[in-house]
C-alpha cells in the first residue's frame, strides 16, 4: 500500500468516526444504553482525589447517580446537592452511590463539599466534555445543567431526568422510585 492510499484510509476512518460520534450525541442517550465511561479527578470534603475517578471502576458495586449541576457555590446547586446529601443515608441503603459533576475545579469541589458537609464525591468536569456526552451542557451559559443520570450495576442507563428541580420533593422522589424498581 502507498502512503497516499494508507493517508487517504486513514482519513476515511476518522471521518467516518467522527460522523459516527457526531449521530449518536445528536441522538442522545436513552436508557438502556451503556454509560459512556469517563474519568474526571475529584473531591470530597476530606480530600482531593488527583488520580481521579472513573466510571468503569465503580460499576457493579453499586447504583450510580451522576448528578449534574452548574457551579459550586450557587444558590440552586447547593439546595440540589444539600437535597443529596440529606438524603444520602437513605440513597446508600439503596446500594446508590451519589457523584455530583461540574465544570467548576477539585479545589472549589474540595471547599464547597468541606463548607457544606456534603459525605460523596464531586467530579471536575472543567471542559464539559462528559457534560456534553451526557446532554448536560449549555453552551449559551457555559455550564453544565441541571441533570441526573442513574447507572446500574451493568452499567446501563437505568433513568434520565434531563429537567432535575433543586429542591423538588417530586424530582427527588421520582429518582428514588427509580432506585427502588431496580432493587
Amino acid at each position: 500500500m502507498t502512503a497516499g492510499r494508507f493517508s487517504l484510509l486513514i482519513f476515511a476512518l476518522i471521518v467516518y468516526l467522527c460522523a459516527t460520534q457526531q449521530t449518536q450525541a445528536a441522538e442522545g442517550l436513552k436508557v438502556g444504553d451503556k454509560a459512556p465511561d469517563f474519568s474526571l479527578l475529584a473531591a470530597s470534603k476530606d480530600t482531593i482525589l488527583f488520580s481521579g475517578v472513573k466510571l468503569s471502576n465503580t460499576i457493579g458495586k453499586n447504583l450510580i447517580i451522576l448528578a449534574f449541576y452548574p457551579a459550586d457555590w450557587s444558590g440552586g446547586c447547593t439546595t440540589e446537592m444539600c437535597t443529596m446529601r440529606d438524603n444520602f443515608k437513605d440513597l446508600a441503603g439503596l446500594g446508590a452511590t451519589v457523584l455530583g459533576i461540574s465544570g467548576d475545579y477539585v479545589f472549589s469541589h474540595h471547599a464547597w463539599a468541606k463548607y457544606n458537609n456534603l459525605p460523596f464525591m464531586l467530579l471536575e468536569d472543567h471542559n464539559h466534555a462528559v457534560a456534553k456526552t451526557y446532554m448536560s451542557y449549555n453552551p449559551s451559559t457555559g455550564h453544565d445543567l441541571r441533570t441526573i443520570y442513574l447507572i446500574d450495576r451493568k452499567g446501563r442507563i437505568a433513568y434520565i431526568d434531563l429537567a432535575f428541580k433543586a429542591g423538588s420533593d417530586e424530582s427527588f422522589q421520582h429518582l428514588k422510585s427509580a432506585i427502588q424498581s431496580l432493587q
